[in-house]
Parts: structure tokens; sequence; C-alpha cells
């Protein structure tokens, strides 16, 4: 057991000299996630190229501390975090390291679903004692909200642009957290920060101190692509879940658990109408886009439903 408020009081492993954008999810989620290694654990951070990158580590400064940091191309995150978590083994099996090691990656949907995978799903498959944590923000943000797998269904991208020929992003997003769970993996998570601090720590914890490689999509909101007030982080979050949207659930050894089931579920036009890249879904006549995505969101609800029931057996 744990007492929040002592947990609240934990080192910041991610100082706040750095210069990612007011209101963005990826630092309170990223301060969260190391909150959750105990005080005198070290720990290897990976990070793909992405605004966390370019925005914690500008030279000669960082915002890491305590803790060694590995900066990497987008496609090889999961594969060098797995290297160095091979060589501490090698020098710990010797005697020449005693200290105990935690090895973390840090990747933006783009570097994740997208250009990421195979290198992702080669760490999976190797059984790397890793934990790879996705801060989705739903679209290529570093360079200039192009697409990604990850974007919504309808989203408005600057390659899935909204005009006379398409409206939107036209087919849903990859769901990388249930493609994870069929590698049969020992932990997954799907979280939020805002709001959900203790589901956000608790998970974390979880896959850090779990044997094997573990897998945490977290919910992370950018006000520059999606077009928010900064000051809505937190309400949008929160909708995010209370829609369903964004789900909170895990997999245990292949046992589904939903971590937080809304007393009133709340229709998904809630959670688009604080978004610039959803405005076109509210004008009249595009009625049958809020529909469709509501179908989907709702499909997805009554599978993790489904997968509780039948894996809870």
């Amino acid at each position: 057991m744990y007492n929040l408020k002592e947990v609240i009081q934990k080192e910041n492993r991610l100082s706040p000299g750095h210069r990612m954008c007011a209101g963005c999810g990826a630092p309170p989620i990223v301060r969260g996630v190391l909150r959750a290694l105990e005080p005198n654990d070290n720990a290897v951070i990976a990070c793909a190229t992405g605004c966390l990158e370019v925005s914690t580590c500008i030279y000669p400064y960082t915002s890491w501390k305590n803790c060694s940091f590995l900066h990497t191309a987008f496609e090889c995150t999961a594969a060098a975090l797995s290297g160095a978590e091979t060589a501490y083994n090698s020098l710990k099996k010797k005697g020449k390291i005693t200290k105990n090691t935690k090895f973390i990656a840090f990747g933006g949907d783009g570097g994740t679903l997208d250009i990421g995978l195979q290198s992702l799903s080669g760490a999976l498959e190797r059984r790397h004692d890793i934990t790879y944590v996705c801060y989705d923000n739903g679209a290529y943000m570093n360079t200039g909200t192009q697409r990604s797998s990850s974007t919504p269904h309808f989203a408005d991208t600057t390659t899935s642009p909204v005009g006379n020929k398409l409206p939107g992003k036209t087919y849903a997003r990859k769901d990388l957290t249930e493609i994870v769970a069929k590698h049969n993996i020992p932990y997954v998570a799907q979280t939020a920060l805002i709001g959900n601090l203790k589901d956000l720590y608790e998970k974390a914890q979880k896959a850090i101190y779990t044997e094997g490689p573990t897998y945490i999509s977290a919910f992370s909101p950018c006000p520059r692509g999606w077009g928010y007030p900064t000051e809505e982080l937190a309400s949008l979050e929160k909708l995010a879940v209370e829609t369903c949207f964004w789900p909170l659930y895990e997999i245990t050894n292949g046992v589904y658990k939903i971590t937080y089931k809304p007393a009133n579920k709340k229709p998904i036009e809630e959670f688009l109408k604080l978004q610039k890249r959803f405005k076109h879904m509210l004008e009249p006549g595009n009625e049958w886009m809020i529909k469709k995505l509501q179908n989907e969101i709702d499909e997805k609800w009554e599978f993790l439903l489904e997968m509780e029931s039948m894996t809870n057996k």
C-alpha cells in the first residue's frame, strides 16, 4: 500500500525547466510514471525523437534528473533500450553492477504506433524487462500535426484536411493497446493523468516492477494540434474518460480489468466540442460523423465489458 500524499511529494525526475507547451499532457504523464520508481532505484530512460525529446534536451541543458537518458531515432527506441537492458544484465551477472536499475521508454504515437512499431514488437517478443510508455496525442505534433495511425476518425490534420473532398481522417484509429496485448506480455494498460493520478501511478508501478516487457498507453492532449485553450487540459482529459473515448483498463496476464466505469457515460459531443480539430463534425449535416464515431466508441466499450467478464471467470 502507499500514501498518495507521500507519492506527490516524491522528487520530480523531470524538472520544470523543460520547454514543452503550456497545456500539454506529456510532462505530467512523465512525472506521474517516474514517481512510481522507488527513490533508490536507478532508471535508464530511452526517448524517441519528438516533442518530449526536443523540448527536454536542448544542448547543453537537460530536464531529466537522477536517471540515464538515451535519445533515439523514431524507429529504434525499444531496440536501443533492449540493448541497454541486455548490457546491464550481463554486467550485473559479472558482479560489476549492483544497483537496481529499471528501463523505461517514452515515445509519441508516431514513434510508437507507426515508425517504431517493429522494434517495439521485437522487444516484446524477446521478453526484455522494459516498460514502454506511449504518450498518445493522436498525430505527428512535433513536425506540423500530420495524421498518424492514432489520429481519431474524422479529425482534421494537415495531411487529412477537412474540405470538399475529405471529412478529415477517413477511418478509425489503430488500437495499439490491443495489438500489444496479443504479444502475450504480462502487463498492458491504458491510462490518463488529470483527475486520475491514482490510476496512472498504480499502473506505472505495476508496469515498472512486473518482470518482463510491459506497456502503457497514456492519453496526452496537445493544445496546438487539437485546438483547445491550455486551461482546458483537465476538462478535456476528464471528458475523454467520461465519454469512454479513452477507457481506462489493464490486462494482467491476459485478464482484463476496467479500472474506471463512468456512472453516467457522456455522449461523445461533449468531448468533441472543446477541440477545433472536430468543429466540422458539429456543423449541420454532419451528424452522421458523430453517429459513426459514437458507434465505434460504444463497440469498444462493449468489447471491454465482455472481455472483463470472460477473462475473470
